[in-house]
């Protein structure tokens, strides 16, 4: 099958093929995409994603308000934190609902997103969250946005320490096409 035309809803619709995004874009589609696979597993997931829009990382926010009109129809959910802390803290609270009677979905898929201060402010949560695991068909991509160079923070900053320290494995993708492999 050909297809007659590539539109920019293409990196948000299309299950094969080409597409063509930005980094920012395919932290958007990593969700979308793991709902299609849990789907195919014949699971009922939903994903919660929440983070600081004063991270590095900011244009994220941005990206999920623009893709507003496609999330429903794989469950996910956006909500922009206050801080990073209470993103943090509503992610994991992401991952307990298997505790309640009510649950809706098969297991949710968290993703939390900060700048580099942001984790090191953030580490308490993020280290029950951990400690505490996630649900059976759940999960958690915490997303540090980093600022080597210290152009938008006061510190210049890496979040690796943290997440060793955290016992968090973490990942460093050279590409979007590695982002998506990886989330």
């Amino acid at each position: 099958m050909v297809r007659s035309a590539v539109t920019l809803e293409d990196k948000y619709t299309e299950r094969s093929g080409r597409i063509y995004l930005t980094g920012l874009q395919a932290l958007v589609r990593i969700p979308i995409v793991q709902h299609l696979i849990d789907k195919r597993a014949e699971l009922n997931t939903a994903t919660f994603v929440s983070g600081y829009r004063g991270s590095p990382l900011a244009g994220v926010d941005i990206e999920f308000k623009r893709a507003q009109k496609f999330l429903p129809d794989h469950n996910i959910h956006f909500h922009q934190g206050v801080n990073e802390d209470l993103a943090a803290t509503s992610v994991w609270g992401s991952q307990q609902t298997a505790l309640s009677n009510k649950q809706r979905f098969d297991g949710v898929i968290g993703m939390w997103y900060g700048k580099g201060p942001g984790v090191d402010r953030s580490l308490d949560a993020i280290k029950h969250a951990n400690g505490a695991g996630t649900a059976k068909h759940g999960g958690v991509l915490a997303l540090a946005g980093d600022d080597h160079a210290c152009k938008s923070s006061t510190f210049p900053h890496q979040s690796e320490q943290a997440f060793i320290h955290a016992m968090i494995p973490f990942l460093n993708p050279s590409s979007i096409q590695e982002a998506l492999d990886y989330g």
